[in-house]
């Protein structure tokens, strides 16, 4: 247990630029001490002292404004960031050396009873206000973009972005994740911006083959000139014209 509660410590000078000190990162990182509330939360309810975990948890949520089920369970070095407005479910899982920011929700999409909240990988960084929703995986050392919605599940070494979550694969599957790269929310990729470059480059495309199809051709003005006057649409197109 103290091995794991040095390992969140150790998590927050190694993610954060601002902690300074293990006093004021005790006293005044959130997320630190929901982590630790969860701790004890988590020890009672494995014990079927389910209420009084309850009880703890619901503190933990009034002192800190995060708000994790007694019954998910959290691996070492679990980093929140601000933390305000986090929500783990009963059934979520998260793995180890996970960095999470405010505004993150590991919910359920269904009234079920049973395993209905993600499960996060190893090395996981989730951007700010991102909703992973269901029992889905995702996998290790992979980044979810700010306000991303995941409803299916990732394989590691991964991107998501968008709504719902687009994947992207990282450069490299075989290396290691970057914390510093990870941490550089402004890198990822734009799937919609993607998609359109893609759909525009296609007409390009479409639209010089029409004009070759036609026998037009663009003068030095970049305007439409007029097809050869041995052009008809029966040379090109057949008997069945434009």
């Amino acid at each position: 247990m103290f091995k794991t509660l040095r390992h969140d410590m150790q998590a927050v000078f190694d993610r954060d630029p601002a902690a300074r000190s293990k006093l004021e990162v005790f006293l005044a990182y959130p997320g630190l001490q929901a982590i630790w509330l969860h701790r004890l939360a988590h020890w009672l309810w494995r014990r079927d002292l389910k209420l009084l975990g309850r009880l703890v948890s619901q503190t933990s949520r009034f002192l800190t404004g995060i708000e994790i089920h007694p019954g998910a369970i959290i691996g070492p070095g679990f980093f929140i960031d601000h933390g305000m407005g986090v929500v783990i479910g009963e059934t979520a899982e998260v793995g180890a050396n996970v960095t999470m920011y405010h505004g993150v929700t590991l919910g359920g999409v269904s009234w079920q009873k049973g395993k209905r909240h993600p499960t996060i990988g190893d090395s996981v960084v989730l951007g700010a206000g991102a909703k992973v929703l269901g029992p889905i995986t995702v996998g290790d050392h992979s980044r979810i973009g700010a306000n991303s919605v995941v409803v299916k599940d990732t394989p590691a070494e991964s991107v998501v972005v968008g709504v719902p979550g687009r994947v992207r694969l990282r450069d490299s599957l075989l290396q290691a994740a970057d914390p510093e790269r990870d941490l550089q929310h402004n890198l990822l990729p734009d799937a919609t911006a993607e998609a359109l470059r893609a759909f525009a480059d296609r007409m390009l495309t479409l639209e010089a083959e029409i004009m070759e199809l036609r026998g037009l051709h663009r003068n030095g003005n970049g305007h439409l000139s007029p097809p050869p006057a041995e052009w008809t649409p029966e040379k090109y197109l057949g008997p069945f014209g434009i």
